[in-house]
């Protein structure tokens, strides 16, 4: 079970910011000083020190539970990850050839679309049939298929280009998607791969689901991995790395006056707002996503 108390994320927030100022050199007396009295002053607020924390159980909601719900909205405006994620992917896919590609875990079709406007011959799957909903309304003339990244419903040497954009983190076997992944490429062909950071996984609050199987709040199962997972899965298989990019959150994004009032006092990204100075020293500049571009073998496999 994991307790998630908002009085406890906001503290490890001011001890990220405390942490991250003194390594890196500019936490001045006045900011550390500054960060000590505000962490007696949240514990002092008595809507923190009272508000109910929520125990949850991890791994009891599924991420096809989470996009049947996000569908609809998924691409609504704001959301962060996709605004720096998509210029670094779209620079990359920009310098391809134009021939036969993959969009793999394509939910709502933004790369799909991206691939299909350069020229692409082009084909998406998704695990989710809400999300192929969506991206079957904006490209009536693409394939879009359902099916999980492990077993992608084509055959050997199908595709010159493979996309998976911020999928990789619900999957628990990353060897075994990657083996595919390498499947259907051909030789020479290209892989470009987005994912959430590793770091963000543990600077972001963590955000309770409605009830699992157990009746308890529940935590989406994910995995975050360091950088060194995803070279120890590619290069087995006869990929090389052409590309490594880590895109970071943009300063000042945790905007004046946007804080609402009253604040909350459950776990949310609205918690930031109790403490801006520090959630900015912390979370800006910091890295959101990874971005791999990886080239397999031309004269092989494996």
């Amino acid at each position: 079970m994991t307790y998630l108390s908002p009085l406890g994320y906001l503290l490890g927030v001011e001890g990220a910011a405390l942490l991250r100022g003194i390594r890196e050199g500019w936490a001045d007396r006045a900011f550390v000083e500054a960060r000590i009295a505000e962490v007696r002053t949240l514990l002092d607020v008595s809507a923190l020190a009272h508000a109910e924390g929520v125990t949850a159980s991890p791994g009891t909601i599924s991420a096809a539970d989470i996009y049947q719900e996000w569908a609809p909205h998924y691409d609504a405006p704001g959301n962060e990850m996709t605004d720096v994620e998509q210029p670094v992917v779209r620079r990359i896919l920009d310098s391809l050839p134009v021939g036969a590609a993959l969009d793999a875990a394509c939910g709502t079709g933004r790369h799909t679309t991206y691939l299909h406007d350069l020229g692409h011959d082009v084909i998406g799957v998704d695990a989710s049939p809400e999300m192929l909903v969506q991206a079957r309304k904006g490209l009536p003339g693409v394939g879009f298929h359902e099916a999980e990244l492990h077993q992608l419903p084509l055959p050997d040497n199908a595709v010159d280009t493979v996309v998976c954009a911020l999928a990789l983190t619900h999957v628990p076997d990353l060897g075994a998607v990657m083996a595919e992944f390498a499947r259907v490429l051909r030789p020479g062909g290209n892989l470009v791969i987005s994912d959430a950071h590793l770091l963000m996984s543990y600077l972001r609050p963590t955000l309770a689901r409605r009830p699992g199987p157990d009746g308890r709040p529940s935590l989406l199962a994910e995995h975050h991995r360091p950088l060194s997972a995803y070279l120890a899965a590619a290069l087995p298989l006869g990929f090389q790395v052409r590309h490594c990019e880590e895109p970071r959150r943009p300063r000042h994004s945790l905007g004046s006056g946007t804080a609402p009032d009253p604040l909350p006092t459950s776990m949310s990204w609205d918690l930031l707002h109790w403490c801006p100075e520090a959630s900015a020293a912390a979370l800006d500049d910091s890295p959101i996503v990874v971005v791999w571009h990886f080239q397999l073998d031309g004269t092989g496999k494996g």
